[in-house]
Parts: structure tokens; C-alpha cells; sequence
């Protein structure tokens, strides 16, 4: 791991000296290119140095134990030790994470899609607040949000939600949210009083590039409709909405949120992408099912991964066992608690398999 942690240091050392060249400097592709690669590297070699600091003064405090005579200060000189032992293990452990292999599609932009499942009325109406949690959420990091699909159902619920998140880490931090979500309350709709369960299904899917999916447009069939819902002038007055459908694999696609029908249909091309790249990433998990059932949920879309219960104010984690009593925070859009831990749940099976090998 140290040989591997020198060749990043004496690396990231050499990338400092190319971006002070003014070869480099006038190309703007090298430019960056260089740039993103400082900034892979900083946490890993500032931790370094963090690492290599903290043993030199593990080292320092064991020559002064052995020249120092003077109790008072022996005990002054243990206590420093103590203390810089503990910090080495704990930077040792933070290196051994930032060293983890990272997953390629960390860095793009989320395509999320958001259906209503089992519960009528009353899973439509947690779809659209499952939309808003992810929507506020995504303002609290400053991340931009482009609805592409809204299909509303009447009374304020959404039969099905499809937007993009463009941000800085925006997969690597949403996608573990891709799942069955269950609703436990009484409905709005419910007279009785009864407490319902009901469900939505998120689906978080990494944007797609072109050159990410192989995509022939002539397996694409597109029609044109009128858009519904509530729109503004021309919305639903001309023929804007597409329907995109994908003949090979099935996949149908609705997009009528723009009133341009060509920023529609480039729309529908995004999701299709981000669609089959998915399947794409399906295929290849499925080869790794071992590994793939050590990680932190499956991204299986049929799998349960979290109960919203309102009567008890509670929100549960099915994977980590994660339980918070702030439900009505987690709806506005809190959800950093429960993201910060399943990323640390994964990281750290991930690093228990790499000690077994």
C-alpha cells in the first residue's frame, strides 16, 4: 500500500510541475485533464502527508522516552505517543478507504425516475413527496434539477416522475437510493382511520454519454402527442409531447415537459440512454453476484430498502439497519444522516473482502 501511496505522492508532485509550464498551460485539453487529476489525487496524498507527519512524530516521542530523564515529562511524552498511535490507526484506515477502487460512474449526473407502486391514490401521493425530498435534498447541494416527466394522477400524486440531478458526485451519493420505498400511514383518502402501506419505486440511473451506449436510432420509433396536465401558453395547445420507443429492448419513454418538441425528444434520448446504460450495468453485475451481494443493497429495483412510518415519526434503513425518528426532516430533504452511512456500511465491507484477499 506505502510503495503505491509513493508513486502517487511523487505523481501528484509532477502534475504540480506541468501545470506551472506554459506548453501546458496553452493547452487547455492537457490543462484540464491535469487539473482533474490533482484533484483525484489531493485527499489521497494530503492524507499521506497527514500519515508520514504522524509517524514522524511517533518516532520523535520514542527517542525523547529513551533521552528523557525527567518524570514529568516521560509522562507528558507517553500521553503525545498514546495519542499519535491512535491517529495513525485512524488515518490508516481513512488512506486504506480513499484507496478503494472507485466506481467510474461516481462523478455524473443522475437520471431519477420515480414510480407509484402498490396502494392506488395514496402511492401516488407518495411518489410526488419522494420527488420533492430528493428535489429539496438536491437544492441543499446545490445541484441542479430538470424535470423531464411528470404524469400527475388528480389529487396532487404522480403515477410516475422522471428528472435529471446534475451536480458535482451526484450517483455516487444518490445511488443507493434505487429500490422499493414503503409508506406506512393513514391515507388522506382513508375514512376509517386504518393505517396503509403503500410503495414507490425509485430507480437512480448515471447519465449517459454518447459514447457510453451503443444507440441506432433506427430502432427508435418517436411519435408526437398533445401535452396534458396543467401547462402555459402553447403547452397544450400544440403537438410538443414524444413518446420515444425503443423497439429492440421494449422500452417506452414519455417526455412533455418542454413545450419545444425537439428539447422533448432530445430529452427521451437522455433517459433512453441512461436506460440501457443501466441495463448495461445490470449485465455486468449479474456476472459479479458474489461481490455484488457483499455491497450495500443490490440496486435491484424490486428490493426493499426503506419504511417511511408517519404515525411513529419513524424512517428505517432495511440494509443497515438504520433507524431516525426525523421523518419530517428526512421529507424535507435531510438525507445526509442516511446517505453518510450507507456509504460508510459499503466502505467498509468493501475493505473487509480487501483484507480477506
Amino acid at each position: 500500500m506505502f510503495d503505491k501511496l509513493e508513486d502517487l505522492l511523487i505523481r501528484y508532485e509532477n502534475i504540480q510541475n506541468e501545470l506551472v509550464d506554459p506548453e501546458v498551460t496553452n493547452d487547455q485539453k492537457r490543462f484540464r485533464q491535469l487539473m482533474k487529476e490533482q484533484n483525484d489525487l489531493g485527499a489521497i496524498v494530503e492524507k499521506y502527508k497527514e500519515y508520514k507527519t504522524t509517524k514522524q512524530d511517533i518516532e520523535d516521542s520514542l527517542i525523547m522516552l529513551d533521552e528523557e530523564k525527567d518524570e514529568e515529562m516521560r509522562d507528558l511524552v507517553k500521553e503525545e505517543l498514546a495519542q499519535s498511535r491512535q491517529n495513525l490507526e485512524v488515518i490508516e484506515k481513512e488512506l486504506k478507504i480513499l484507496l478503494l477502487p472507485k466506481d467510474p460512474n461516481d462523478e455524473k449526473n443522475v437520471v431519477v425516475e420515480i414510480r407509484a407502486g402498490a396502494g392506488g391514490d395514496e402511492a401516488a401521493l407518495f411518489a410526488a413527496e419522494l420527488m420533492r425530498m430528493y428535489i429539496k435534498y438536491a437544492e441543499t447541494q446545490r445541484w441542479k434539477v430538470d424535470m423531464m416527466n411528470y404524469n400527475e394522477n388528480g389529487i396532487g400524486g404522480c403515477k410516475e416522475a422522471i428528472f435529471m440531478i446534475n451536480g458535482q458526485s451526484a450517483y455516487s451519493k444518490l445511488k443507493y437510493e434505487s429500490g422499493v420505498h414503503r409508506v406506512q400511514r393513514i391515507p388522506v383518502t382513508e375514512s376509517g382511520g386504518r393505517i396503509h402501506t403503500s410503495t414507490a419505486t425509485v430507480a437512480i440511473m448515471p447519465e449517459a454519454e454518447e459514447v457510453d451506449v451503443d444507440l441506432d436510432l433506427n430502432d427508435c420509433r418517436f411519435d408526437v402527442f398533445r401535452s396534458s396536465g396543467n401547462g402555459g401558453q402553447c403547452v397544450n395547445t400544440t403537438d410538443s409531447a414524444v413518446r420515444l420507443t425503443h423497439i429492440p429492448t421494449g422500452i417506452v419513454i414519455s417526455c412533455q415537459d418542454e413545450k419545444s418538441q425537439l428539447k422533448n425528444r432530445d430529452k427521451a434520448l437522455k433517459v433512453l440512454r441512461a436506460k440501457l446504460y443501466e441495463l448495461e450495468l445490470e449485465k455486468a453485475h449479474a456476472a459479479e453476484a458474489a461481490e455484488r451481494k457483499s455491497q450495500v443493497g443490490t440496486g435491484d429495483r424490486s428490493e426493499k430498502i426503506r419504511t417511511y412510518n408517519f404515525p411513529q415519526g419513524r424512517c428505517t434503513d432495511h440494509r443497515i439497519k438504520l433507524t431516525t425518528h426525523r421523518l419530517d426532516e428526512v421529507m424535507n430533504g435531510d438525507l445526509q444522516e442516511i446517505i453518510d452511512s450507507l456509504i460508510a456500511a459499503d466502505q467498509a465491507i468493501r475493505l473487509s473482502r480487501l483484507n480477506e484477499e
